[in-house]
């Protein structure tokens, strides 16, 4: 059997979360708040893909998840979203895209490009390639990473363009020119999902501490 490290502790929350929630300081600026209004809660945080959260929560082994998508209507989970934020398109410094002021979809044609893939469910590839053809272009994706931050190194070592969430704009990471895309129709989604079933205060504290937090950003 499942160990349930939060359920019926009115004093302990298991939390997991998906790495946009770091990246945008969701995730650490809600806890800053519950912990001032909860400051003896025991906390458990661990990075997890969004359906293994869902898996996790049914079990009764996490409380509380952070996640890309909302979990079914019918499947026992509640959710709230937390953050939209939009992508910023990342260019090496070297590029001559790096010197425009602003950067349109037929200049991206053709491209190399570096996409984010996040397995085995969690994937950008699909949806950032329906995006850019809404906007007109194909990318040439030449390469992937498992994750946002490595997609930037791939850009700062010259390989290709990349789209990340708009918060990874102020990441120390060198040779990469950030530039906004308002033309492109992708965002970055989180949402909080809990058990329907858990009403204990705590679970509604950290609700409400993370709609504080993006009532804050």
């Amino acid at each position: 059997m499942a160990r349930r490290l939060g359920a019926g502790s009115a004093g302990r929350l298991a939390i997991a979360y998906v790495e946009a929630a770091l990246y945008a300081n969701v995730l650490s600026t809600a806890l800053r708040r519950l912990r001032a209004q909860r400051p003896s809660v025991s906390l458990s945080v661990q990075a997890m893909g969004t359906a293994l959260q869902f898996e996790q929560l049914h079990l009764g082994t996490i409380d509380a998840g952070l996640v890309y998508r909302p979990p079914s209507a019918d499947g026992g989970l509640s959710s709230v979203p937390v953050l939209r934020e939009p992508l910023v398109l990342a260019i090496p410094r070297a590029d001559p895209l790096a010197r425009c002021r602003t950067v349109t979809p037929a200049q991206l044609h053709g491209r190399p490009w570096i996409s984010v893939v996040r397995q085995p469910v969690d994937t950008l590839r699909p949806a950032l390639l329906a995006a850019c053809q809404r906007a007109g272009f194909t990318p040439d994706i030449l390469y992937e990473a498992s994750d946002p931050l490595s997609s930037l190194h791939l850009v700062s070592a010259g390989l290709g363009c990349a789209v990340v969430q708009a918060s990874l704009g102020s990441k120390a990471v060198a040779d990469v020119v950030f530039k906004k895309i308002p033309w492109l129709d992708l965002y970055v989604n989180v949402h909080l999902a809990w058990r329907s079933d858990d009403q204990r205060p705590l679970v509604q504290q950290m609700r409400a501490a993370l709609e504080g937090a993006q009532a804050r950003g």
